[in-house]
């Protein structure tokens, strides 16, 4: 027998157990710091997904600010089923349908775990009525439709007469002159206020009837005018049928019968 073959095999052999427990050790290492973590945090993942809409179910929604709008409104416009979960729920896409709409100035959404949303609302201030081809309908002040009138309850608002479609610069110096009222306080003056204006040189207004011209811009100043000589034609008892404020620093008045300068 040879007994340096025999050791040269048995060192072979020892070194092979040594490479296949490096080996088994590697493995285990590998499943242990690699495998493992990865498999722990998808399990928890999906254990967080398919628990995260039952413990943390909507369970109350809090609307805000809404006066003009229904809850149940807001709610259909907001697209929410009463069923979502706080986790999954994305403020910013509540925020962009309810700004959808023209009658929601501004919005907040705020999230009050475990179960609760809360939702403000901002709601856009009616300005004016606008009267275009025998329909009516509620503007803000930026000259934007917010709804049609579709009853005859009727706030009291000035009523533009014109077309903001066909009519876009006499509309927005109506609107401009709407604001200017409202600024100097001459909205609650009179009963009725209409603004005509299909021409934006020949913008007018009708207050309880007196026809007056204003034409376009410097409308402050205009109306400065106007509160000005209403007291005197006011203590002279002048039956007025006619203004004219479209020239510097002038009232023209026409009375019924004649024309005062």
């Amino acid at each position: 027998m040879n007994l340096s073959a025999t050791k040269k095999g048995d060192r072979k052999n020892a070194a092979a157990r040594r490479g296949r427990a490096g080996s088994f050790f590697r493995k285990m290492k590998i499943f242990l710091f690699v495998v493992m973590p990865i498999v722990t945090a998808g399990g928890l993942i999906s254990l967080l997904v398919h628990a995260a809409p039952s413990a943390f179910r909507v369970k109350a929604i809090e609307l805000s600010g809404n006066e003009h709008l229904t809850d149940e409104e807001v709610m259909q416009m907001s697209g929410l089923k009463g069923k979502e979960s706080l986790l999954t729920l994305s403020n910013k896409k509540i925020y962009e349908r309810l700004k959808e709409s023209p009658w929601i100035e501004a919005v907040s959404v705020r999230k009050e775990y475990p179960s609760k949303l809360l939702i403000s609302i901002t709601e856009t201030e009616p300005f004016a009525l606008l009267d275009m081809k025998g329909k009516t309908f509620v503007v803000d002040d930026r000259g934007r439709m917010l709804e049609q009138l579709k009853d005859n309850s009727v706030p009291f608002l000035p009523v533009i007469l014109s077309d903001p479609y066909s009519e876009k610069e006499a509309f927005r110096e109506a609107v401009d002159l709407a604001k200017a009222m409202k600024t100097m306080g001459m909205l609650h003056r009179s009963q009725r206020i209409e603004i005509i204006a299909h021409h934006p040189r020949e913008v007018a207004a009708s207050f309880d009837g007196v026809f007056v011209k204003v034409g376009a811009g410097e409308h402050e100043d205009k109306l400065a005018r106007l509160l000005e000589v209403e007291d005197e034609i006011k203590k002279r008892a002048i039956p007025v049928a006619q203004i004219d404020l479209r020239f510097a620093k002038k009232v023209i008045v026409k009375p019924v019968n004649e024309v005062v300068r």
